[in-house]
């Protein structure tokens, strides 16, 4: 065997190689054979990247030539990979006919194998043209198949499963001239508006059935933790949900809605938040079906002690709905026929605008008035605070002559106060460890919605926006990769039973 020598492009000193040796242990694949013809597309790649090294080796770095290094070495690695990737599809596919059936039969449709055509897919290293067997089908008014493009998980008949990720991830952050910006930049992709709302749906398309499970299993591991951390009181599982409105097309607001779930550890502190958000929607029968679904699954597979179960909210007229009608009638998955104890809480900032009204209505905006409702607001947390506040109220309304208007204020607040009294016990509820306000669920209406839908100008369909919705709440809740794994998993498991499901012509004609 004979050493070559090898010359360090920076140092210039040489090192033995024994040349002879790599040869042989290549010429030894079987593969080799096949990588001669990729070999030859990425020589002169190889020669780029030797002139670049040498050039950035001659002569002292400084911040300029580091930066042109940096760049030119990032685009030649960019076409490193989109050459082998272009390379690595089209052999996934025989060119020789005889490796696929003339004829197909799928679900009773009868397909014909045409020739190969091509198609420029989308991938994270630029775009590559790839060339796949076309099956037309037989009778009319029917889509052709493109095996390959369901074998390799092509996203819309256009980008790769890793791009369309990151596309998908991407639209949910960001308004849709920055995706299609950052496809142009780094990845030298220009698509339109319509296929990027194409790929976009299709990647929800494949995500949202994974989310349940997903957030089930997220809000289950923060059971565990709460569980096993220090603290004096029991793990709690807050439900919250409220309203926001949404700018829809021709200048019209609607409401939409957001429900959260969150875990609250042993000393009153929060592990973490999944999300639910629905566009606009009479009575909110879909919002209303997923917390439910997902609180009733959290608990059926919880199998440690009960933890305490809180619905925080405003006193709106659908989060109230929602506890009158569902939630507090829901039974426990894991005892029969006994309902589950929620205690319910009415925002805490909520109650306080109440108690602002009382006091404009018996003092006006005066000095005085301000430092009675101060007073108020800290007593509403004390032991009987509701009682000692509505008390203190009654005893100033005798002394005060009021107007109308003040005095329809003054009973306007005072009954609301006095109707949700059991939800106001807010000194039980600080020594339960559980939270007095909502500011969770406020915060998830400016996170999914205002950050996203209602940036200048923007105006949506229902559809469109709940394709953003529905992509947000799974990248807010951080749930997103485990969510893409199980979607890739099931287009593993549908392709296997599509692949079943195909007849060949010839082995049904045979029998």
């Amino acid at each position: 065997m004979n050493p070559g020598v090898i010359t360090d492009t920076f140092t210039g000193k040489g090192r033995l190689m024994d040349h002879s040796t790599l040869a042989t242990l290549l010429l030894a694949s079987s593969f080799t054979q096949q990588l001669l013809p990729l070999s030859q597309q990425l020589l002169p790649i190889l020669q780029q990247l030797a002139q670049l090294l040498q050039h950035f080796g001659s002569q002292p770095p400084t911040p300029s030539s580091t930066d042109t290094f940096e760049r030119s070495l990032h685009d030649l690695t960019r076409t490193l990979g989109r050459t082998v990737l272009q390379w690595a599809f089209n052999h996934c596919e025989s060119d020789s006919h005889a490796a696929r059936p003339p004829r197909l039969t799928v679900a009773g449709d009868t397909y014909r194998r045409r020739g190969q055509h091509p198609n420029t897919l989308a991938t994270l290293f630029g775009p590559v043209c790839v060339r796949r067997l076309l099956y037309e089908p037989c009778e009319r008014g029917m889509k052709s198949l493109h095996p390959l493009e369901h074998e390799l998980g092509i996203v819309a008949g256009c980008a790769t499963p890793a791009l369309a990720d990151r596309v998908g991830q991407w639209a949910a952050q960001q308004p849709q001239r920055a995706v299609l910006a950052i496809l142009r930049r780094d990845h030298d992709i220009h698509w339109s508006q319509a296929t990027l709302r194409k790929v976009t749906r299709q990647i929800r398309d494949d995500l949202e059935p994974c989310r349940h499970a997903a957030q089930c299993q997220r809000v289950q591991e923060w059971l565990r933790q709460a569980q096993h951390r220090r603290g004096r009181h029991r793990p709690a599982l807050v439900v919250g949900r409220d309203g926001i409105q949404v700018p829809l097309r021709h200048g019209c607001y609607r409401e939409g809605a957001v429900a959260t779930v969150s875990v609250f550890d042993r000393r009153g502190r929060r592990l973490g938040t999944v999300y639910l958000g629905r566009m606009p929607q009479a009575e909110q029968t879909t919002l209303s079906a997923q917390l439910t679904a997902l609180v009733q699954e959290v608990l059926r597979g919880w199998d440690g002690p009960p933890p305490r179960l809180a619905y925080v909210t405003d006193g709106g007229w659908h989060p109230t709905d929602y506890y009158r009608r569902v939630l507090r009638r829901l039974e426990d998955p894991r005892r029969p026929g006994q309902r589950l104890c929620w205690e319910r809480i009415i925002d805490f900032y909520h109650a306080t605008l109440y108690v602002t009204q009382l006091a404009e209505a018996l003092f006006g905006d005066s000095p005085q008035g301000r430092r009675w409702a101060r007073r108020m607001r800290q007593r509403l947390k004390g032991i009987h605070g509701v009682t000692r506040l509505l008390q203190s109220a009654a005893g100033h309304r005798q002394q005060r002559a009021l107007t109308g208007a003040e005095e329809k204020a003054f009973g306007r607040a005072y009954r609301y106060l006095q109707k949700r009294r059991r939800f106001l016990q807010y000194s039980r509820y600080r020594g339960d460890g559980l939270p007095l306000g909502s500011g969770v669920t406020e915060a998830a209406c400016k996170t999914v919605f205002t950050h996203r839908l209602k940036q200048s100008g923007m105006r949506w369909g229902l559809a469109g926006g709940q394709v953003i919705v529905d992509l947000r709440v799974l990248w807010l809740s951080g749930v997103w990769a485990e969510a893409q794994a199980t979607s890739l998993q099931a287009r593993v498991a549908a392709e296997e039973g599509s692949r079943s499901g195909l007849v060949h012509h010839e082995a049904k004609k045979t029998a």
